[in-house]
Parts: structure tokens; C-alpha cells; sequence
């Protein structure tokens, strides 16, 4: 079984009330749930709102990360499966589609030192 990194972008509960909100984060908990019992979640947490980012050879620092809405990670997930098709279609299931989100798939590749 490889590791794979689910990366959450978009799906922005702005505008929800907060009965939609907890029946959003209800349907997350199913569907983690679920990874869980199938033994493929491993871990992941959502992202904080405030950020920096430090870039090129100067490492110069700016407040971040900003971009559209749609673009912004708002969370992750590492799970387990046996190949990468197998973890996009365990993605599938994930609630972030019903608010037009997008789930990106990689493989974690181990680092060998």
C-alpha cells in the first residue's frame, strides 16, 4: 500500500448558516468514517486562514497565501491504497464536490537518506 496526499481546495462554506455548516462537517465525519473503517485514513487536519509565504533565493517574506477562493488549500488528508487509481476513487466520496471543490491526488513518495 502506498501513502497519498489528498489536497482540499475550494468548497467554501461562506455563506452557509450554521445548521448547514454542521451538516456539511457531519457528512465530512461520514466520509472520513468511512476511510477509516476501510483502513486507509492515516491522518489530516484542516488549514488555518492566515499564512506566510517565503520565496526565491532572497527567502523574502509576504503574507499568504492568497489567490481566488477556489484556489486556496483548506485542508488534507494522507491515506492508504493500493494504487493512485484506487485513491482517486476512494476521493470520490468527499463532500468538498457538493460545494464545487476539487480534491487533489498525489503520491507521497518515500525519501530515502
Amino acid at each position: 500500500m502506498a501513502n497519498f496526499l489528498y489536497l482540499f481546495r475550494g468548497g467554501n462554506m461562506a455563506g452557509m448558516s450554521p445548521q448547514e455548516q454542521e451538516a456539511n462537517m457531519k457528512k465530512w465525519g461520514a466520509w472520513m468514517g468511512q476511510l477509516s473503517s476501510a483502513g486507509q485514513f492515516k491522518s489530516g487536519d484542516p488549514l488555518g486562514q492566515a499564512g506566510k509565504v517565503v520565496t526565491g533565493t532572497k527567502k523574502t517574506i509576504t503574507d499568504g497565501p492568497f489567490g481566488e477562493t477556489k484556489d486556496v488549500v483548506g485542508g488534507y488528508l494522507i491515506v492508504t491504497a493500493p494504487n493512485l487509481d484506487a485513491a482517486v476513487e476512494a476521493a470520490r466520496g468527499c463532500p468538498i464536490f457538493e460545494r464545487d471543490g476539487s480534491v487533489e491526488v498525489r503520491e507521497v513518495q518515500e525519501m530515502r537518506m
